[in-house]
């Protein structure tokens, strides 16, 4: 099934929009508990919540043999129904880019990837050409530092354009099998508004929400498609985090309910379709 349509229906099916971040720290989780074990019981207590999870691998790397063991233990945890992002944020040149979508597409089994496209084309292309998989392309991230670069004026056609913007555009020429979505972050709200504006119909990935400080409010006005999906919204920190205590999935879940039921509160002020 391709991912878009798993997608699709895991937000309908949990009337959902949210994203489980599984970036999971050792140092934050209840003492004597694992990696593993702990990511099973937030999947437990939300599955019914969420549109989506989104292991962020860096979490795992760090832990060496260890924590490559628990990401494969949480995804045999998730629910088939519910698709699996691989927050991965890779990029290279074409036989190393290559190299990476099969490790996360073939190896992992993960429904879709982010991607760096800052190395052009052929360092997107081999994700791309995995038709079932989505692809989710950096254009407008939630850090502070983006200003750095994503909101340079550069020269485009025959004006001129902040990159986030041209970066948007370029992944929409290269959508030819619907896989692409982008990732903008609820942090900037009118960019978010601008991007949703000019590809009314591409998936956004919109963290930022939470402990970033992204306005939850704006970030769905601005990022619903017409039908008032269209996005999947991510929270990590909020939700993995919401109790020190052992009743920490029972604190997940509520945290989970609670931003669902507000997005949804925003959402039916705001749908066209």
């Amino acid at each position: 099934m391709k991912f878009t349509e798993k997608l699709e229906r895991a937000m309908q099916r949990n009337d959902s929009l949210v994203c489980v971040g599984l970036d999971t720290d050792p140092r934050r989780i209840p003492e004597g508990i694992s990696v593993a074990d702990f990511n099973k019981a937030i999947i437990d207590a939300t599955s019914d919540l969420v549109c989506a999870y989104k292991p962020n691998l860096a979490f795992y790397e760090a832990l060496g043999d260890e924590g490559w063991d628990a990401l494969k233990q949480t995804l045999h945890n998730i629910p088939a129904d519910i698709p699996v992002i691989a927050d991965a944020k890779r990029g290279d040149i074409g036989n190393t880019a290559a190299a990476y979508a099969r490790a996360l597409f073939d190896i992992y089994g993960f429904d879709a990837a982010t991607v760096n496209p800052y190395l052009g084309f052929d360092s997107v292309e081999p994700f791309i050409s995995y038709h079932d998989k989505g692809i989710l392309i950096l254009c407008r991230t939630s850090n502070p530092g983006s200003t750095d670069f994503q909101e340079l004026l550069c020269q485009y056609g025959d004006g001129y354009r902040p990159l986030y913007e041209i970066v948007a555009l370029k992944a929409s020429t290269w959508n030819t099998h619907g896989n692409i979505g982008l990732v903008i972050g609820a942090t900037y709200p009118e960019e978010l508004d601008t991007i949703r504006r000019q590809h009314p119909h591409l998936p956004l990935l919109v963290p930022g929400v939470g402990a970033q400080g992204g306005d939850l409010a704006l970030a769905v006005r601005y990022g619903i498609d017409a039908d008032g999906r269209g996005m999947i919204i991510n929270s990590s920190r909020q939700i993995l985090y919401a109790s020190t205590g052992k009743d920490f999935d029972n604190a997940a879940r509520k945290a989970a309910a609670a931003l669902r039921d507000e997005i949804n509160r925003h959402r039916a002020g705001h749908t066209t379709g």
